[in-house]
């Protein structure tokens, strides 16, 4: 597992432990016992890359944090390497072990869509237009040695998640706690979300369906939107969330000061509208703990 370190990663690697099975851990730094592998995807190297014979699957959620920043040119670049450059060397890794894992599954995220209006976007849908977007393509494409190969891959497109861990509670709470939180733009954009809860299991779940369809077609593989059945408007975000916390939404947040605070990012992050629903995974009989954003909401603040 790549991102072992990170919110997801984390859970993830905490939940499948809890079903007896062992996890390798990529890191960056040397590695510190026998459940961890040194790698430097920046030179193209895996350390010991014998230790990857055997394993079942592999689950890659490196990636650097899309909204923590301006989009400056440096900052593109290592969004880019972060999300492609690992993921063809994990890929590539994996395609040259003499037996192969049988998936992989890989984040993604619902910013493949781009900024689509009200549009209802499924897996089906085309990419859009821009860096995100094609960051986005980049990324999925960047798995082909790996499907070459014959593993079953899966693209998990995730859209922004809730819970008491992640980096959007982090960041959203403490300002509509103290009652300054409140729309971007006019508030229109569709927003995807999942919780946390919900994002671990869909890992899980992309893990574990590996059957044969009635179509003679693999289960769950390519892209997967893991969002909530109900996708909502920035608005309505923002009044659940006042709601959530007992405090007034008052003080939104024009889009040319958004502009101006975080420049592109503001268009492609947080006033693009991407109307995702989760298609594939309900077809395949996943169940949401927290169908609804109030639902998951309320399970992040209790935590």
């Amino acid at each position: 597992m790549s991102g072992a370190s990170g919110m997801l990663g984390s859970a993830v690697g905490a939940a499948v432990r809890r079903r007896g099975m062992r996890v390798l851990r990529l890191v960056r730094r040397q590695a510190q016992g026998p459940d961890e592998l040194q790698w430097n995807p920046a030179a193209g190297q895996i350390g010991d890359a014998g230790q990857l014979e055997g394993i079942s699957a592999a689950v890659h959620l490196s990636g650097a944090n899309v909204a923590s920043r301006r989009w400056t040119a440096a900052y593109k670049r290592e969004m880019v390497e972060s999300r492609v450059g690992t993921t063809r060397v994990l890929s590539e890794a994996l395609a040259r072990l003499k037996t192969p894992p049988q998936t992989l599954v890989t984040a993604s995220a619902v910013g493949f869509y781009g900024d689509r209006g009200d549009e209802i976007l499924d897996e089906d849908s085309q990419a859009g237009h821009g860096f995100f977007p094609e960051l986005c393509s980049a990324w999925e494409a960047a798995t082909r040695p790996a499907e070459d190969a014959g593993i079953r891959v899966v693209h998990l497109r995730f859209g922004m998640v809730i819970g008491p861990d992640s980096g959007a509670m982090a960041r959203l709470a403490p300002l509509f706690r103290l009652g300054l939180g409140g729309q971007l733009g006019d508030g229109r954009q569709w927003m995807s979300w999942v919780s946390e809860t919900d994002a671990v299991s869909a890992v899980l779940f992309a893990l574990e369906i590996s059957g044969i369809s009635d179509a003679g077609e693999r289960q769950l593989s390519g892209p997967v939107n893991v969002v909530a059945p109900e996708p909502i408007t920035n608005s309505l975000f923002t009044q659940d969330f006042a709601h959530a916390v007992h405090r007034p939404a008052v003080l939104p947040a024009p889009a040319f000061a958004l502009r101006l605070a975080f420049g592109e990012m503001a268009d492609a992050a947080l006033l693009a509208s991407t109307r995702a629903v989760p298609k594939r995974l309900l077809d395949a009989g996943f169940v949401f703990a927290h169908p609804t954003l109030s639902e998951a909401l309320a399970a992040a603040l209790a935590s």
